[in-house]
């Protein structure tokens, strides 16, 4: 197949897409959010980053009971979100609603309940106020919440299912292309690789017990005297046609669709020109690089970042095009004691597999590593990008 039948295969596939799943309701109003925040700070040359975070949902029914989810509570990008802040970025930050938002992260993914951070206050008045441990930390994030709230640099858009995530990744992405090498995308959400089409929905809620097959026979009994096809009349609960004829109250078979790969049209049409990054996200260490590498080539994204379920919080690999992978890992200095116990193997990891293999769960730390490795990433990002643009503007000089 050549290039211009696969661009026009890839356009059909787009179109179908969108035009078979219905919009989201508020993305006119969200675009018109977007599109007054990205003139704002384009004004003034400040560069913009699209932050998605969280998990999408697959709905399996028309009025949504029932759903297919993933692990995510939106960590990755929260955090990362607040780094990008720092750095100086604006940030449109597309979450699931619900997830984990900057800021607030602190309080509301915490061990302890958000009321143990506030007492009353000691004089007797019935005030309530922050605990003093937590005083000094608290105050820390409030300031730079409002820093960003009164500089209007971060702007929180919300979606549920996989469909909502993706026209409103569309309609941002479409409308940071005006930015051009000043764009940044950096794509954090966990993507359901699969979904039910709505034609192949229930309209109502799946039935789990049979108490409903007596008005189900009664309507059936009503069709064939109005001498109506029973298929219209009685909703259909499975929806794979080729599954045995079992009882609903045993057994639920659901025949999902691979979702459309939209992330090459992101380069080719929705944001040519920004810089884009993607993560990949796998269980088997042995092939990280290489699934990374495989997304790096098909989506043609400047940067995949690849990562492990059990130490994404402690390494990521940073795949390029043309250049070594990278990895980019918590010092040991910021490690604590191993799961073992034993001192001396407190960043053995590194030491047992250099710089080009995936660490050893089993020799890391037990608990979480005492630096965000977020802190690390978002630096080393902006590095890539502030290049991207400088080779833009040689390009077009």
């Amino acid at each position: 197949m050549s290039s211009n039948q696969a661009s026009d295969e890839a356009a059909k596939v787009e179109q179908h897409y969108f035009q078979s799943n219905p919009p989201p309701k508020g993305l006119e109003e969200h675009t018109s959010l977007v599109r007054d925040f990205i003139s704002q700070h384009q004004a003034t040359g400040r560069k913009v980053v699209l932050v998605s975070s969280g998990g999408t949902t697959v709905p399996l029914e028309k009025q949504t009971v029932r759903f297919i989810d993933n692990f995510s509570a939106g960590t990755r990008g929260a955090t990362s979100a607040e780094y990008f802040l720092e750095a100086g970025y604006a940030v449109i930050f597309l979450h699931r609603q619900f997830s984990l938002l900057p800021y607030s992260r602190h309080y509301s993914h915490a061990t302890d309940c958000f009321l143990d951070f506030l007492c009353e206050s000691p004089d007797g008045s019935g005030e309530v106020v922050v605990n003093p441990q937590y005083r000094e930390k608290m105050a820390r994030v409030l300031r730079k919440y409002n820093d960003a709230k009164a500089s209007n640099s971060l702007l929180m858009i919300p979606f549920v299912t996989i469909t909502d995530y993706l026209f409103e990744l569309r309609a941002i992405a479409q409308l940071m292309r005006p930015l051009g090498p000043s764009g940044l995308l950096y794509l954090a959400a966990a993507v359901s690789d699969f979904f039910l089409p709505p034609d192949r929905m229930a309209e109502h809620k799946i039935q789990s017990t049979d108490a409903a097959d007596g008005l189900r026979q009664e309507r059936r009994d009503r069709a064939a005297a109005d001498s109506i096809d029973p298929a219209e009349e009685e909703e259909t609960f499975d929806n794979f046609d080729s599954s045995p004829r079992v009882p609903r109250s045993k057994r639920l078979v659901v025949d999902l669709d691979p979702v459309p790969k939209f992330l090459h049209n992101l380069v080719s049409d929705w944001s040519p020109g920004c810089y884009i990054v993607s993560f990949k996200l796998e269980t088997d260490p042995t092939i990280l690089v290489h699934k990374a590498k495989y997304s790096l080539d098909r989506y043609q994204h400047n940067l995949v970042i690849g990562n492990l379920l059990s130490t994404r919080k402690w390494e990521v690999v940073f795949v390029t095009p043309n250049q070594p992978d990278r990895w980019v890992r918590v010092p040991i200095s910021r490690r604590k004691k191993t799961i073992s116990g034993l001192e001396s193997l407190v960043g053995a990891a590194d030491e047992g597999f250099g710089e080009d293999r995936p660490i050893d769960p089993k020799l890391l730390p037990e608990g979480e590593p005492e630096m965000e490795i977020e802190s690390l990433i978002i630096p080393a990002v902006e590095e890539l990008h502030e290049k991207h643009i400088a080779a833009y503007g040689k390009g077009s000089a």
